[in-house]
């Protein structure tokens, strides 16, 4: 049986092929190489740059070193009193002479001593203007602009942003300098390749690459935070520097790095292009930066407040705040509305906000579209001017006599507004609402981080003046089959947030 199986068997031997079949084999296999190689590959398969020396080769001619200096003024300290004889005496003599440190016991007059830093920037006007970061040159009043060719030329400031961290310098010129272009900052993706020059340690021109590692990246540097993160490598140094797109385009201005070290570890942070040009724009025109304000003070939208107030989904901008003085008052907007778009843009969360209208000019009318209780609608706003000490928020609330009994909800011991109370929490003499005397630390009012002494203005953008206030409306939201209830809290100081608490 088993040598009548195996006799059965098929063969492995490869049976003699004849030379048409061979032949026919042959053009299908080329066949099959050219078509595979005609076909368009997906546009993630894009291979990386064989070189970027074109490119760097092309823009280089427009990045330039800033060096800036600042002389400040010092007093010659005081020579420490030692025991004569004492074999330190020369030794510490000889140290603080050296740091122009008199030794005369006194401390002797004024000296000037100049204090330098370097930088990077880049030329975006043939005429001779330059853009740097606004730390580069600081208080200098000595700026220079070295160019790759080892030329230097003065440099005078034509205006500064701390904000944004964006300086723009005039230089001088016989000829037309070599420029480079903005780019479209919010066409670059994570993944996309991008390129840095700069001068890095001071060691002139040097250019590194890497790719874009995300976008709009809070590193709480300002409040209108908006980051490129990046590994191409940026150090001390290349702040100023431009990022550039493959195209040659600058999508964004290396600003700073998160590193334990000093050095580039590959997270470095560049202002986008988006944020950087209408501010180049704003300071080359006027010399100064003229944004937008709304006049609100807003907060974020977390679930449960979107739960509370309707929202949906966690969503848009919290007004928190209305400056009576402000553009939004006379246009209608109130504490409790939810900003969820700005002229047309949308307002993901409350990081948005700041930046759509700082970026907005003054005086424009705008649509304002927000949720109130629920719904939506539009108002209009004229925007003003956004001035450089804060605005603070002037908030009016009722006056009715509180009661002085006490209750206890949502982990909290509520009590009516009292003399001895506003003592006892210095609370401002115009603030309104239940006083909170005592937060369970196991509650989610203590998770939220409400505090003995803080007062329940509102629930539910509603004004409370006693516990029972308090008490009564969540017993009604919860026949509404609510989760939450939404609290109007104010510190000592009157300031508000509002806070979501859980009802069930």
């Amino acid at each position: 049986m088993n040598t009548a199986t195996n006799a059965l068997a098929p063969s492995k031997k490869p049976l003699p092929q004849h030379p048409l079949r061979r032949l026919a084999a042959s053009c299908f296999a080329v066949f099959t190489i050219v078509a595979t190689a005609a076909m368009p590959l997906p546009a993630y398969a894009r291979s990386a740059p064989e070189s970027f020396a074109d490119l760097a080769a092309e823009v280089t001619p427009a990045v330039v070193n800033i060096s800036a200096s600042t002389t400040v003024e010092t007093r010659n300290r005081t020579l420490p009193q030692l025991p004569p004889g004492t074999p330190f005496e020369d030794l510490f003599e000889e140290f603080f002479n050296r740091r122009g440190q008199g030794g005369n016991g006194d401390s002797g007059p004024s000296r000037p001593r100049s204090s330098n830093s370097l930088g990077s920037g880049f030329v975006i006007d043939p005429s001779g203007i330059v853009v740097t970061n606004n730390h580069v040159i600081g208080d200098a009043n000595d700026i220079s602009v070295i160019f790759p060719d080892g030329s230097r030329l003065k440099a005078e400031i034509v205006g500064k942003d701390s904000k944004v961290d964006l300086a723009v310098l005039k230089v001088k010129t016989d000829k037309p300098l070599k420029a480079v272009k903005f780019g479209d900052s919010d066409a670059i993706r994570p993944g996309d390749w991008v390129m840095a020059i700069g001068n890095p340690f001071g060691l002139g021109g040097s250019v590194t690459a890497g790719i874009v590692s995300a976008r709009g990246r809070n590193i709480e540097s300002g409040p209108y935070d908006n980051y490129i993160q990046t590994d191409a490598s940026i150090n001390k140094g290349n702040s100023g520097g431009p990022l550039f797109n493959m195209n040659g385009e600058v999508i964004g201005i290396n600003t700073a790095i998160l590193s334990p070290t000093g050095g580039s570890v590959g997270i470095g942070f560049a202002v986008p292009a988006s944020t950087a040009v209408p501010v180049i724009d704003q300071l080359r025109q006027f010399g100064e930066t003229r944004r937008g304000w709304l006049g609100v003070r807003i907060q974020n939208v977390d679930d449960a407040t979107a739960e509370a107030l309707n929202l949906g989904t966690a969503r848009g901008a919290l007004i928190a705040g209305i400056d009576e003085k402000g553009p939004a008052k006379p246009a209608g907007l109130e504490v409790g509305d939810v900003i969820v778009r700005f002229d047309g843009k949308e307002v993901k969360d409350s990081r948005d906000l700041p930046r759509i209208v700082a970026s907005t000019p003054v005086g424009k009318a705008v649509d304002v579209a927000i949720v109130r209780k629920g719904q939506e609608m539009t108002k209009q706003v004229t925007l003003g001017r956004l001035e450089d000490t804060e605005k603070q928020a002037s908030l009016q609330q009722p006056s009715t006599e509180p009661p002085t009994a006490t209750r206890q909800a949502l982990g909290l011991n509520m009590s009516g507004m009292t003399d001895e109370l506003r003592r006892r929490f210095s609370l401002k003499d115009d603030l309104k609402g239940v006083v909170i005397t005592r937060v369970d630390p196991n509650s989610s009012a203590s998770d939220k981080r409400i505090q003995a002494g803080e007062v329940i203005v509102e629930v539910n953008q509603e004004p409370v003046t006693s516990p029972a206030d308090v008490t009564k409306k969540i017993d009604d939201l919860k026949a509404q089959g609510r989760k939450s209830a939404l609290l109007l809290v104010a510190n000592a100081q009157g300031e508000v947030r509002f806070v979501a608490l859980s009802i069930e």
